[in-house]
């Protein structure tokens, strides 16, 4: 136990390192910059424009405090990671290219494909970690290289549709990715739960599936509250929202059930 306590405190220390900050928090400034000379641009094309520059400099900040409510989502996302990839990756995946269930998701799969048991800082090893670290660029970079080749042809399509309110088949297909990946994380929590001690025992761990279903129910009521109660601002919590109210779930079942 001494041991891993020691190794996990290790590999902590070299992924919270200097070298780690100072490469990835030069892409993410490389990437503010590139924000920066972007916004400088629009607004100088808006004046020569002739738009209100009132009316500018009153959009450019409401769309930064409204920008805030969203990241709190990712902020949970960072410190989630934090404990077993330290700070320096998960920031730098969330804060440039990476989307918050994508990271996540793409980790634990990772985590579990190298041996494993969960992703965790007491299993980690460099070996894991650069594993871990590869999948999740690689599985991600396919839109930006595709992109480059059909992004082109796809933008035309769009702007022939017409208006039309209907979903367009992007839409479509990362709502059913989207529901496949959840799906087989579901599946793989039931499975656990089923035939975690025994082939159908049903006596495995069964918290995934609770705070599954809290977080759902939670994400759930934001959709009700947007959709039906034309409340749209609540989604900007929905995702922070249900993350928060799902890990403490987490800890109070587990509480609960010692």
């Amino acid at each position: 136990m001494q041991t891993s306590a020691v190794s996990s405190a290790s590999i902590l220390e070299q992924l919270n390192s200097t070298p780690m900050y100072l490469i990835c928090g030069g892409i993410v400034a490389f990437v503010a910059i590139v924000c920066v000379i972007f916004l400088v641009r629009a607004y100088k094309a808006g004046v020569a424009l002739g738009m209100d520059t009132t009316k500018m400099k009153r959009v450019i900040v409401s769309s930064a405090t409204f920008s805030v409510l969203p990241s709190v989502g990712i902020l949970l996302g960072v410190i989630a990671l934090s404990g077993s990839l330290g700070i320096p990756w998960p920031w730098l995946r969330l804060s440039v290219i990476g989307a918050l269930h994508y990271e996540t998701q793409v980790a634990q799969a990772a985590a579990e494909q190298v041996g494993m048991s969960k992703l965790s800082a007491a299993e980690m090893t460099p070996k894991s970690f650069a594993t871990i670290a590869l999948l999740m660029s690689i599985c991600i970079m396919w839109g930006m290289i595709l992109s480059i080749f059909f992004n082109k042809k796809y933008s035309k399509k769009l702007g022939t549709d017409g208006g039309s309110s209907k979903a367009g088949f992007g839409d479509r297909a990362m709502t059913a990715m989207f529901i496949g990946l959840v799906s087989a994380y579901i599946g793989s929590y039931i499975g656990s739960f089923v035939s975690g001690n025994g082939t159908f025992t049903f006596t495995g761990d069964w918290l995934p599936l609770a705070v599954a279903a809290v977080s759902a129910l939670v994400m759930a009521l934001f959709v009700f509250l947007g959709e039906k109660k034309k409340l749209a601002w609540v989604d900007n919590f929905s995702i922070a929202g249900s993350m928060i109210v799902g890990m403490a779930s987490a800890v109070i079942i587990g509480i609960l059930v010692k």
